[in-house]
């Protein structure tokens, strides 16, 4: 059985975001039906309803990062209890048995990972609705329980560009008295800055424009650079522990390799185009350049403990559903500090 929902999304490429109408299945024995209250507004989502990456089926509902209330769960669930927050990520099924689920890594799911929204599921014929709507209903093994005391709109970024800046950090080591370099100062770099500071390193922000020196400090930067400036990154050449590079501009990223210590580390989290590499950069002080996808669903939950423990959360700005398409065009020109979130309850209003 389906039934039909309220939602927002895109009927082709570059269309406007508008009021629709999708199906949903009916909560199967292992199944959590969930109200949306929040929904943030991540860059992949405006690159799907443009088709950017050209592998977009329409028509799309966008959304992975997905603060809601447990309504009705499963004869077969038990993990969550009616009026329950929980949170849905960016992941909604995966084969659950090879090595790589069985790790917590599910985002590299062997035999093909479900994601939120345009998606097939493991039928091979259904596709997936994300977060842009009322409700929806999803298998409880991929359903996150937020800690009680955090803000739940503030919450839903963590649900993507939080697991997205939080696992490399815990992958590369980050701790207490490492200088960390963080570039960029968007949805990603800003949680980037908070969780390296609360794990108590050093944060210096490396951005284009000194306008946002003041906000790189109350986030909790100790240090700024301004990139543009001249002889700016020459003054911290070999200066830092572990580089997170939220960017997906054209940049150098050899010039920036040169501000790691020897044996540092630089790990990329945004997606620039491709870009000529100097081995030279790399061998010289055995530095290491990495890449970090999002987390698994045991990773995620331990970063929102870790944001309940700590009181981390995003910086958002509220918005309702028919502001959609404006948020949208202000993501375009960088006009957002820092995550845009869909009021869910204007998205059946």
């Amino acid at each position: 059985m389906t039934k039909k929902t309220p939602a927002y999304g895109v009927r082709a490429a570059k269309g406007p975001v508008a009021r629709m109408s999708i199906e949903r299945r009916d909560p199967g024995p292992h199944d959590v039906a969930i109200e949306i209250l929040y929904c943030g507004i991540c860059h992949s989502d405006v690159h799907k309803v443009n088709d950017d990456w050209g592998t977009t089926h329409f028509p799309v509902v966008p959304g992975h990062e997905i603060v809601g209330r447990v309504v009705s769960q499963g004869t077969s669930a038990s993990r969550f209890r009616e009026g329950d927050l929980a949170g849905v990520g960016c992941i909604v099924d995966s084969c659950r048995v090879c090595p790589e689920c069985r790790a917590g890594h599910e985002m590299f799911c062997e035999k093909g990972v479900t994601f939120t929204f345009d998606s097939l599921e493991p039928d091979g014929k259904t596709w997936t609705y994300g977060g842009y709507s009322t409700n929806m209903v999803v298998d409880e093994r991929y359903v996150l329980r937020i800690p009680k005391g955090l803000d739940p709109a503030r919450a839903a970024p963590l649900l993507c560009a939080g697991i997205t800046t939080y696992s490399p950090l815990r992958q590369f080591g980050c701790k207490r008295g490492d200088r960390v370099a963080v570039v960029g100062l968007g949805g990603l770099g800003h949680m980037a800055v908070k969780f390296a500071a609360s794990m108590g390193a050093e944060v210096t922000v490396l951005s284009g424009s000194r306008d946002e020196e003041k906000d790189a400090a109350r986030l909790g930067a100790k240090g700024f650079v301004a990139t543009r400036e001249p002889g700016a990154l020459e003054a911290h050449e070999g200066t830092f522990d572990l580089l997170v590079d939220t960017v997906s501009a054209p940049h150098d990223l050899n010039k920036q390799l040169t501000l790691l210590r020897n044996f540092g580390t630089m790990v990329l989290v945004g997606l620039p185009p491709a870009t000529p590499l100097d081995p030279f950069a790399l061998v010289h002080g055995n530095k290491r350049l990495a890449g970090s996808n999002i987390g698994g669903i045991p990773e995620t939950q331990e970063m929102l403990d870790y944001c309940g423990k700590h009181g981390v959360a995003a910086d958002v700005e509220l918005i309702k559903a028919n502001q959609i398409n404006d948020a949208y065009a202000r993501m375009g020109r960088g006009d957002v500090r820092y995550r845009f979130v869909i009021d869910g309850a204007s998205f059946g209003a």
